[in-house]
């Protein structure tokens, strides 16, 4: 990790060797497996990053207007989009952006279809496979009440004309054994459709650039059911491209000490920087401590800025007392962090910055009062 010295606190800070790693992997498991692999805004949006991610690949998924406009401005692509509902005033634009539309429900589907369909746009349907790994289940879109796709009940009289594609989301950092899982599913309870349509988008939520993933089977399982049901197969992962690429670097402000509990207070927040670590939940990793305590390190609690009384995580062991000034670094900072900020209290934005190839740091963005005024009214 580069000195961080000349950044400003608290800051976001991408590591341009570590993303195009993770874009190598990328790109090789698109080449091998034949399916076309896209960046997805809604885990990874530092729209100044796309230069580099558009040498590895070339498209991305909306999930909104206004993902769709960055897709179209700065990864100077249609946009593969996915909303829960559309906006009758939105969808002109929407679908003039997109190159791909998905539905979440037959009755937007039947509203708009043909309109879609006229402007050359390939008409998607989400579905519903009910079959995930995933166990918190604010995350576990496959569930049988879920609002998100069409279940096979749904469907009880055929497929609607003009679907060209099915589109399921059902992981959240998954590896492949899981994905394996899920065709298994989409085969049993949606595979007298496969033939009919000409892609399937496997969405979000396979982790291949993690540390252990067996990304050789990933590749035979996506290129065995391509060839199987002659489908275009497309990815949109988030957290993959972003992976342990960066960091939030934060300063400690004060430590206080109620009874026998010490606390760093950092100039961040965790329910305005760091909302995941609330909501998933789950306890980053610092640089400069350990998760767990260990035998002669001392205790503290980190404490976010607001006045949220949750807003802090529980202690870390650390080798020396903290004092203000010292900085902590909260790591694999870059997926699902950004996009989720806030700026509840008041509290500034982190800045944005890149650690290039050379090893200098660029700042790439600062945040001011304007930034949150403009945010209100």
């Amino acid at each position: 990790m580069s000195e961080k010295t000349n950044m400003p606190s608290p800051c976001f800070v991408l590591e341009e060797a570590k993303l195009r790693q993770n874009l190598e992997l990328i790109s090789k498991v698109s080449r091998e497996s034949g399916a076309e692999i896209i960046l997805a805004f809604k885990g990874f949006a530092m729209w100044k990053a796309f230069p580099i991610i558009r040498e590895y690949i070339h498209g991305a998924t909306a999930s909104s207007l206004h993902e769709l406009q960055l897709c179209n401005e700065h990864m100077n692509a249609k946009a593969h989009t996915y909303c829960v509902a559309y906006k009758e005033g939105e969808l002109n634009q929407i679908i003039a952006g997109s190159s791909h539309l998905t539905f979440n429900s037959l009755s937007q589907l039947s509203k708009y279809k043909d309109q879609v369909a006229k402007q050359g746009v390939s008409v998607g349907l989400r579905i519903n496979p009910e079959q995930s790994d995933v166990e918190t289940a604010l995350y576990n879109p496959a569930s049988p009440h879920s609002r998100l796709g069409v279940g096979v009940e749904e469907l009880k009289e055929g497929l609607p004309d003009g679907v060209e594609g099915f589109h399921s989301h059902v992981l959240c950092e998954s590896d492949s054994y899981a994905l394996e899982e899920v065709l298994k599913a989409i085969e049993e309870k949606f595979g007298q459709w496969l033939p009919q349509i000409k892609w399937l988008n496997l969405g979000g939520g396979h982790l291949m650039t993690r540390s252990g993933y067996d990304v050789e089977h990933l590749i035979q399982v996506l290129k065995a059911f391509k060839e199987k049901h002659d489908l275009h197969i497309i990815l949109e992962p988030g957290s993959a491209f972003a992976w342990q690429t960066g960091y939030l670097k934060t300063t400690v402000l004060d430590v206080v000490d109620r009874k026998g509990q010490k606390t760093a207070i950092i100039d961040a927040s965790f329910t305005c920087h760091m909302p995941d670590c609330l909501e998933m939940p789950y306890r980053p990793k610092i640089e400069e401590g350990n998760e767990k305590l260990e035998e002669g390190q001392i205790a503290y609690r980190m404490g976010g800025v607001s006045c949220l009384a949750g807003d802090f995580m529980e202690s870390y062991g650390f080798d020396q007392e903290l004092k203000p000034g010292d900085s902590i670094t909260f790591l694999d900072m870059m997926h699902y962090t950004m996009v989720k900020t806030s700026t509840f209290n008041g509290i500034g934005h982190p800045g944005i910055g890149v650690i290039q190839l050379d090893g200098s740091f660029e700042l790439w963005r600062e945040f001011g009062y304007e930034d949150f005024k403009n945010r209100l009214s």
